[in-house]
């Protein structure tokens, strides 16, 4: 029974796919806008490159982004990771772009200077718009849990929200599936989610 209820569980809330609306923007206003105006056509940069650490929200942006392009682009995410023959070839991608009227989004944990690449991709990568995807704070970071519990259909007290956030990883990605794991076990316990339930469901990411 419980695994039945599990299978049913996990299917009541797909994640929603990356859009610049479902983003929470915090601090990154500005960086959401140029981003629009860069897939609509209406930024004539032909690279723009956005750095931060990991959860912080960028390759959500670029797969926002690439649903949205109007306009060719080519998007290279985690480029601290490129091997040789793909740093060659965003290099060349890079350059096409500018004869072309193309643009390349491209994201990595650095700024384009402390990227561990060639020392030209890093300077085409500067060519550019640069922008630090910038932390959610404490307080935007309870509005997105708020917004993300009501779309499962989840009440989340204010003493629960405040609790995860000093109990648990606090990157979206982290918090959403905190969501997830409380949403399955209210749902097999038919239990609201209370302190008791937070810290039950928090037992299953101890490692």
């Amino acid at each position: 029974m419980h695994r039945d209820m599990r299978q049913l569980a996990l299917g009541l809330s797909p994640p929603p796919e990356a859009t610049f609306d479902n983003f929470v923007p915090g601090a990154n206003a500005e960086l959401v806008a140029r981003l629009r105006d860069l897939v609509a056509g209406r930024l004539a940069e032909s690279v723009f490159y956005v750095w931060g650490e990991a959860g912080s929200g960028r390759s959500h942006l670029l797969h926002a982004a690439g649903a949205a392009a109007v306009r060719p682009l080519t998007i290279a995410d985690d480029v601290e990771r490129l091997d040789e023959a793909q740093q060659t070839a965003l290099f060349n991608r890079i350059n096409e772009a500018r004869d072309s009227g193309d643009a390349v989004l491209a994201a990595g944990n650095a700024p384009p200077a402390q990227l561990p690449l060639r020392e030209d991709l890093r300077s085409r990568l500067g060519w550019g718009l640069v922008y630090h995807v910038k932390p959610l704070t404490d307080a935007e970071r309870a509005v997105y849990l708020q917004g993300e519990a009501a779309r499962r259909g989840m009440r989340l007290a204010d003493e629960v929200v405040w609790y995860l956030l000093t109990h648990v990883r606090r990157d979206l990605p982290s918090l959403g599936a905190i969501l997830d794991a409380l949403d399955r076990l209210s749902l097999e316990r038919h239990r609201p989610v209370t302190l008791p339930l937070v810290r039950e469901a928090l037992k299953s990411f101890e490692t």
